[in-house]
């Protein structure tokens, strides 16, 4: 035992409870651990009443993506991020596009990954021509303790740092990774708690929360996403909720983006997204009073590029994940001179 507990982490964002058993205070579970035992997340284990962090030490991706892959529009358009992950998630979303990862704790005994200092990952990071760090593909609250050291460096070397989260986070977490997190996306995933009972093993109403105390109380530049699934979230009644939600929770400039469904883990049996629901959510989302919405995951349409909110001119032209033209002034308008939300524009 003397052995496992030298090579292993310690945890943060925890606390001792009766006895042996330790309080995880990372996410909205709040699990209370027993000595010997694992959380709800599968890669946090007490150890002697001590929290460990099994997946520190398993770098499992490690890619320079463009940051509008994330997806981010209004931060650093058209930079580069170096994008990392561990494996493990809080949630156990049966549509998964990273399963293999993401849910590697609740399929197999061993964790995968290899071992990559933050020196290491800042310097790559660097190497590859990158303005940030994105924590993302798994969920980064679980690897929080990889992220937090990479991400204080990063910022000693001029390099930015941005979630991709399922929103789960607890709020002291969020008060942790503030002083060093620039941006995050948190997938809005539905509205209902039906729907993220049935199909993320998880709670809708802490993500809500997490959204407002982050667009409320911080300065992290944040972006929605809402994947739609095919008879699943995609009634009129529950995208308006969701938009509604961001204009008067948020804010009209946090933008959303609506992505289009592929079939994927355990739910390949279900047909892509049609282009015209998406739209539908597109023009409800802007019925809502939503500047900035976009259409993911749909290669070509005109709500991959970014307009003004207040005169209509094209501001950021894209193709994909490519930027073809940014036509942006110092945060403003050419033609009118309206104010545009965003990070590093």
């Amino acid at each position: 035992m003397e052995d496992e507990q030298k090579q292993l982490k310690k945890a943060i964002l925890w606390e001792p409870a009766d006895g042996k058993k330790v309080h995880c205070l990372l996410c909205h579970w709040k699990c209370v651990i027993a000595e010997g035992t694992i959380g709800r997340c599968h890669v946090r284990r007490n150890i002697d009443g001590i929290l460990y962090s099994l997946n520190y030490d398993k770098l499992c991706a490690a890619n320079a993506d463009p940051i509008e892959k994330k997806p981010l529009f209004h931060f650093q358009p058209g930079s580069r991020s170096f994008s990392i992950a561990a494996p493990g998630c809080n949630f156990q979303c049966i549509f998964c596009q990273n399963w293999q990862i993401s849910q590697m704790p609740y399929q197999q005994d061993i964790l995968d990954g290899r071992e990559c200092s933050p020196e290491k990952i800042v310097e790559a990071a660097l190497q590859s021509g990158c303005q940030s760090i994105a924590y993302t593909y798994t969920e980064p609250t679980i690897f929080i303790e990889l992220c937090s050291e990479t991400a204080e460096l990063a910022r000693k070397n001029s390099l930015k740092n941005v979630f991709v989260s399922n929103g789960f986070m607890s709020i002291e977490a969020v008060d942790f990774v503030k002083p060093w997190l620039d941006g995050i996306n948190i997938d809005l995933k539905a509205f209902t708690e039906d729907y993220y009972r049935s199909l993320c093993k998880a709670r809708l109403a802490p993500v809500l929360d997490t959204i407002r105390y982050i667009a409320q109380k911080t300065d992290i530049w944040l972006e929605i996403t809402t994947l739609i699934v095919p008879g699943e979230n995609d009634s009129d009644e529950e995208l308006r909720s969701i938009a509604e939600f961001i204009a008067k929770e948020a804010s009209v400039d946090v933008p959303w983006h609506v992505s289009r469904f592929y079939p994927q883990y355990k739910m390949d049996d279900t047909q892509p997204t049609e282009a015209k629901a998406l739209e539908r959510a597109y023009d409800i989302g802007r019925q809502a009073g939503l500047r900035y919405v976009y259409i993911g995951n749909l290669p070509g349409g005109r709500a991959e590029s970014t307009f003004c909110h207040s005169c209509g001119a094209l501001l950021i032209e894209r193709q994909g994940y490519q930027i073809q033209n940014n036509f942006i002034e110092d945060y403003r308008c050419p033609k009118c001179g309206a104010e545009i939300a965003g990070f590093g524009l």
